[in-house]
Parts: structure tokens; C-alpha cells; sequence
């Protein structure tokens, strides 16, 4: 393939065959494990039966695949087109769960469920082109401080994938063993390789761990023997949707903080890829996760958003293309409708996949890190801004029970049982307080809102972004050059 031209961003590059389809598979093995845990915590707790749970778990890869290509190739204004996966939810867990609760019978409520999720995917869209002005509100010391915490809340999930997903004992020796090797062979190919080969030691190292699973009687291939080879999910399948008040104000709460949440996310892969993402670039994205949101239970999925474990990815292999993303997008598409494509990717330990995870999830707070170190952090109250949220975020992710039910309103619980949603919203309401005041030496009156934003080696510098948009009085205009 010829070499693109110099003017192209990396991040609309579109790699070779090979290249798209070996990162795509990577993305794919990342993701995998986050986009069908939902539909099998939910689907269980409503009662299906296993040939309805495995149906389920195709709809949600389906949509997926949808809402990701949503995302990174678009139309009109939807769409980011950054290397996003988007994926089931699992911030909508809970409240999904609480609505079944509400029912008299469990096994009646996903229609109740569809038919929320697609009105809070409709708000959402609406709220879009107007929530994302609140970008103007994340200078570095908070986008630094949410992305830092992005990675340390993903780490939990990586720890327990090691543990097996028995989270409440310790990990067998045998996991242990199965992720340190995954782990060490992830870090020597990364050392090791050059090049493409090097861009993918991720999946070679999941691969290599899944083999070593083999003698040890760690790889489960039920999975594959028992699914079918292929099956399309059939629209409404459970039920044409029902609208009830009680599910709508609870979906609709989830979508604002999946939507805080993946402005976060946004804002993350901006900096990583180095395409800072203005308002614009935001609202496309909202509205790539809220319209594929409306659109999933059509198909028999649920709440769609923009997925953090990718943006590990992404900084670790420097593959910037969001064809490479795109490519995946297919592959989830084509696992929804081969159900038995789809077990493959399941056969893959959770202990190998949880050594690989630990590479990925800390990739994502060291960049936040760095974000934070480019921040200044000793003009004005940066410190105490970053410190509080950071600890305001950990909470969750450190003591799931530490808001209890009797303490703490529901509708309050479902932001502050996120811990990207608790630190962003921390960060921006300290920010704004604290750092009212002029930083003394920062000359002309300049404020930690003006915060120098994160240059592009060897570019000509940026005026940052938010300062830009207020000096021009107003919304971004097509002639205003782009961060």
C-alpha cells in the first residue's frame, strides 16, 4: 500500500488489509469481554434460558458493531470519527436491574427496559449539541484528573478477570501464573518486536496465553460446540417495547451520566491521538452513542457508550486509525449474526485476558498523568483539584456498598456509583470555585481556565481551545481553525 499522503492526520489513515484486520481482531479482544458481561449479568437475572441468553449476547454484539461504526465513520454531524469503540453499558446494569426488580414477574421486563433505553437514547440526542459545550468547563488539570481516573477505576476489572470473576476469594495459583506469563509475554514482544508486529503484541500475547491455557485445563471450548452457526436477531424479539414512567426517569438519569462519561472518554483519546476534541468533535460523538442507543433495542440491545478500555489500546500500540476501530466494528457485527464466530473470542481465559488488561488499563492513568503534569499543578489550587477528585472517584471503585440504599437517594447513587462520573463532576465544580482567582505570574490576568493546551510535537502553538472559543465571543465557526 502506498504511503498516505503527509497532510493526513494518522488518525484518518486507512491501514493495509492485513494491518486493519489484525488491529481490528485486537480491539475486538479488548472489548469482547465488556460488551457481552452486561447481557449475561441482565439476562440471567431476568430468567432466560440459555438459547435466550446466547441470543441476547449476539443482539448486543450486533449493536456494537452498529454503534461503532456510528462512531468512528459517521454521517452528517454523528460520529467523532476518533478510535472509539462503543459497547453495552455497564453503568446501565444496575438500573436496568432495578427495573425488573419493579416488576411483579422478572421475565416481563425487557420490553419495559427497550422501551426506556430508547427514550433516554432519543433525550440524549437532543441534549447533545448542548451538552457538549460543557468541554469549555475541562481544562487540563480536569480532563487530566478524569482520564487518570478512567485507568484506575478500569484496573478492578482487570483484577477480576485474573481472579476468574470470583471477586469475593483470592486467585487460584493457576490464574495467577496464567496472567504474570500473559503479562511478561505482552511486555517482552512489546520490547522485543518492531513494527506491525510490535503494534499487535497485545492479541499475539493473548493468543500465546490461550495456548498455554490448554495443558492446564483452563480453556472452555462448551462455548463453541454448542452454538450455532449462524442467526440474525430478529427485531423485538422479547417483546415490542413498553413505556413506563418510573423505568423512562431512571434510563434517562443513566444516559446524562453515560453521556459525562463519555466526554471524559473523548477528551482522553484526544489527547492520546493528538486530535483534540472541541465541542464539535463532542456532540458528533454524543450523538454516534445516543442514536445508536435508540436504535439498539430494535435489534435487542441496550444503552450504547464509548468504551475506556480501548483508549489503553490505542496508547499503547500508537495505532491511531479509526478504520483500525471501524474493522472492529465489522468483526462484532459479523460475531452478532455467527453465533458460534462469536464463542471464539469467548475461549480466551479471563486470567490471560486479565495479564493483558493490566498493560492496557494503566496505559490509560499514566496518560491522564502526564495530562496532569502538563497542567501545572502548582499554579493555583490544581493540586487540591486533582487530589480531591481523584479521592472522590475512588470511593466507588475501592467500596461498591460504600453509598448505601438507606443513605443515599437512588437517582444520586447512580452518578456517585460511577467513579469517572463522581471525579468529573468533583473536578469541574472545584475547579470553577477554586481557581476563580487570577494565578498570580501567569501575566495579562490569566486564570487557570487558560491552561496551556497540549502541543503537537513539532507544530506551530495553539492557542488553547476554550480561550479561543470566548475570545471569538461565541460558538466554534467553520472558519476557526480546528485545535
Amino acid at each position: 500500500m502506498a504511503a498516505p499522503p503527509s497532510g493526513v492526520h494518522p488518525v484518518d489513515r486507512l491501514p493495509g488489509p492485513g494491518r486493519l484486520l489484525a488491529g481490528g481482531l485486537q480491539h475486538v479482544a479488548a472489548s469482547y469481554a465488556g460488551v457481552v458481561a452486561p447481557p449475561l449479568v441482565i439476562g440471567a437475572y431476568v430468567g432466560l434460558r440459555p438459547a435466550q441468553l446466547t441470543f441476547l449476547v449476539g443482539a448486543c454484539l450486533f449493536t456494537a458493531g452498529l454503534a461503532t461504526l456510528l462512531q468512528t465513520i459517521g454521517f452528517w454531524k454523528v460520529g467523532a470519527r476518533l478510535p472509539f469503540v462503543n459497547g453495552v453499558s455497564f453503568a446501565g446494569v444496575a438500573p436496568m436491574l432495578a427495573v425488573a426488580d419493579g416488576r411483579a414477574d422478572r421475565s416481563t421486563a425487557l420490553p419495559v427496559i427497550y422501551g426506556a433505553v430508547m427514550v433516554a437514547g432519543v433525550l440524549g440526542f437532543v441534549l447533545a449539541p448542548y451538552f457538549c459545550r460543557l468541554v469549555r468547563f475541562f481544562p487540563p488539570v480536569v480532563s487530566g484528573s478524569v482520564i487518570t481516573l478512567i485507568g484506575m477505576s478500569l484496573l478492578p476489572v482487570a483484577f477480576g478477570w485474573i481472579q476468574n470473576g470470583h471477586t469475593d476469594r483470592p486467585a487460584s495459583m493457576t490464574d495467577l501464573a496464567l496472567a504474570a506469563t500473559t503479562l511478561v509475554i505482552v511486555l517482552a514482544l512489546r520490547r522485543l518486536l518492531r513494527g506491525f508486529l510490535q503494534q499487535i503484541a497485545i492479541l499475539l500475547g493473548l493468543v500465546a496465553g490461550t495456548l498455554l491455557a490448554i495443558p492446564v485445563g483452563a480453556v472452555d471450548t462448551t462455548p463453541v460446540r454448542e452454538a450455532a452457526v449462524v442467526g440474525f436477531p430478529a427485531p423485538f424479539h422479547f417483546g415490542h417495547p413498553q413505556f413506563t414512567l418510573p423505568a423512562i426517569v431512571s434510563m434517562c438519569v443513566l444516559m446524562l451520566v453515560s453521556m459525562t462519561e463519555s466526554t471524559a472518554d473523548m477528551l482522553a483519546l484526544g489527547e492520546i491521538v493528538e486530535r483534540p476534541a472541541d465541542e464539535r468533535v463532542i456532540a458528533a460523538g454524543l450523538r454516534a452513542d445516543t442514536l445508536g442507543t435508540a436504535l439498539s433495542p430494535l435489534f435487542n440491545g441496550f444503552a450504547n457508550s464509548a468504551f475506556a478500555q480501548n483508549i489503553g489500546l490505542v496508547a499503547i500500540t500508537r495505532v491511531r486509525s479509526r478504520f483500525t476501530v471501524a474493522a472492529c466494528g465489522v468483526v462484532f457485527v459479523l460475531l452478532g449474526l455467527s453465533p458460534v464466530a462469536a464463542s471464539l473470542i469467548a475461549v480466551v481465559p479471563r486470567p490471560v485476558l486479565g495479564g493483558a488488561a493490566v498493560v492496557l488499563f494503566g496505559s490509560v492513568a499514566v496518560s491522564g498523568v502526564e495530562v496532569l503534569a502538563r497542567s501545572g499543578l502548582d499554579k493555583g489550587e490544581n493540586l487540591l483539584v486533582a487530589a480531591v477528585s481523584l479521592g472522590v472517584g475512588m470511593i466507588p471503585v475501592v467500596s461498591r456498598d460504600f453509598y448505601g440504599a438507606g443513605a443515599v437517594p437512588a437517582t444520586l447513587r447512580t452518578v456517585l456509583d460511577s467513579g469517572v462520573s463522581a471525579a468529573c463532576v468533583t473536578a469541574v465544580v472545584l475547579n470553577a470555585v477554586l481557581n476563580r482567582r487570577p494565578v498570580r505570574g501567569a501575566g495579562n490576568g490569566a486564570s487557570n481556565h487558560d491552561a496551556p493546551a497540549v502541543d503537537v510535537p513539532g507544530a506551530a502553538p495553539r492557542t488553547p481551545g476554550v480561550v479561543r472559543r470566548l475570545r471569538a465571543g461565541g460558538g466554534w465557526s467553520r472558519s476557526s481553525p480546528r485545535p
